[in-house]
């Protein structure tokens, strides 16, 4: 694939607004995670954005009020994104910019609410908007009307895999010629049904997720939203290649052996034009259960030895389900832009079983080119590949 340059990123999540909060939170090793006080009920850590109860969409587009598009809102307000595309937009015109976003449940917490609040009848209430806050579609529609935009726009749900798959498809757009430039990422915010059900499945961590180590025991479910213009000229951060793949194997559990993540990492070199070799960081989907972990490393072990540095950021974040994709390639630009590798957090030792080389600290050194994962439930598997363009 022909490289695209990233010339505008954000994302909002636990450790705050911005690139600045998350390239700080890094290198101070602070994560974001706390007790879960949004359903208590459920117990283990979240983590949660600050600041979203009291976040207010523009009155002319409330309509679309829901946690998911006001997470979505706080991104597009950070970093100047927003004015960086507008700028585009004078450049291109607003349907020549596609809207490509992912999540995996959207405005559901809505729904949620609603269902609770039915009438003796079992109706539902008439205030409650199904297309402008549940629907999938919602969070492209209110993205393309907060920022002007008239160009093609969709929603990916792919489970976690959601937001790095939209940069495939956005990327598609773009080399196509059906668009010069596409706002890319996505958000998915805290809702009942995800925390019961990962509860349900027994996922849950009862402390802060520990993805590597050796007696890990879960997840921490986050919330996050985050979004990158995505453009045909450009220097310096880029997309340089992108591979999916579906394991076939299972709802919820990985092919054992890793064939899907092993043929999207290497789809995502070849599209890349690069060998292992270049890589220079690993950003693992690293959720910190049992099975996940250990198959996602014997995928990495396969595809590049144990010469490459790996770690997962879900500690300092939790797993943000449709969102890591665009939040992990947000850290994994920091990592690059600081030069360092944000080794997994709380963990003194990875499991030993291990063959690929894991990190646990902070390592400084040059960051050049990086290789991150979004695996999500059914086997669903998206590798990107980041580098930089001159």
């Amino acid at each position: 694939m022909t490289a695209l340059a990233i010339t505008a990123l954000t994302a909002v999540s636990a450790l705050g607004r911005g690139a600045a909060a998350h390239r700080d939170a890094l290198l101070a090793r602070r994560g974001g995670l706390r007790p879960n006080d949004f359903d208590p009920a459920v117990g283990g850590w979240i983590g949660r954005v600050d600041g979203i109860e009291d976040h207010a969409l523009p009155p002319d587009l409330a309509d679309y009020d829901c946690r998911n598009n006001r997470l979505a809102d706080m991104a597009l307000r950070s970093d100047g994104f927003a004015e960086r595309v507008a700028e585009a937009r004078a450049r291109y015109g607003p349907q020549r910019i596609a809207t490509v976003l992912g999540t995996s449940t959207s405005g559901i917490l809505s729904a949620e609410d609603a269902y609770r609040h039915r009438d003796a009848a079992g109706a539902l209430p008439p205030g409650f908007d199904y297309a402008r806050t549940q629907d999938l579609y919602s969070l492209a529609a209110y993205v393309r009307a907060a920022l002007g935009l008239h160009g093609p726009a969709t929603v990916i749900s792919t489970a976690c895999a959601s937001s790095a798959r939209a940069f495939m498809d956005a990327a598609n757009l773009i080399c196509a010629g059906v668009c010069d430039a596409a706002v890319v990422g996505g958000a998915d915010s805290l809702c009942r049904m995800t925390l019961q059900g990962f509860q349900a499945l027994e996922l849950i961590s009862p402390g802060p997720c520990r993805p590597c180590a050796p007696d890990r025991s879960g997840i921490s479910i986050g919330e996050a939203a985050g979004f990158a213009l995505l453009e045909r000229e450009g220097t310096g951060l880029a997309l340089l290649g992108a591979g999916a793949s579906s394991d076939g194997h299972h709802m919820s559990s990985p092919h054992p052996e890793g064939a899907g993540a092993v043929a999207a990492m290497q789809a995502a070199l070849r599209a890349a034009r690069l060998d292992p070799a270049s890589v220079d960081y690993i950003n693992l989907h690293g959720t910190g259960t049992r099975a996940n972990d250990a198959v996602e490393d014997i995928a990495v072990a396969a595809v590049f030895g144990d010469r490459v540095p790996c770690s997962s950021t879900k500690g300092w974040t939790g797993h943000t389900l449709g969102a890591c994709g665009i939040l992990e390639l947000l850290l994994s630009a920091q990592c690059m832009d600081g030069g360092f590798v944000a080794g997994c957090l709380g963990v003194e030792q990875p499991d030993p079983s291990f063959r690929a080389q894991v990190a646990t600290g902070t390592w400084e050194r040059p960051v050049r080119t990086v290789l991150s994962n979004s695996f999500g439930f059914g086997g669903i598997n998206c590798s990107l590949v980041l580098g930089t363009v001159h």
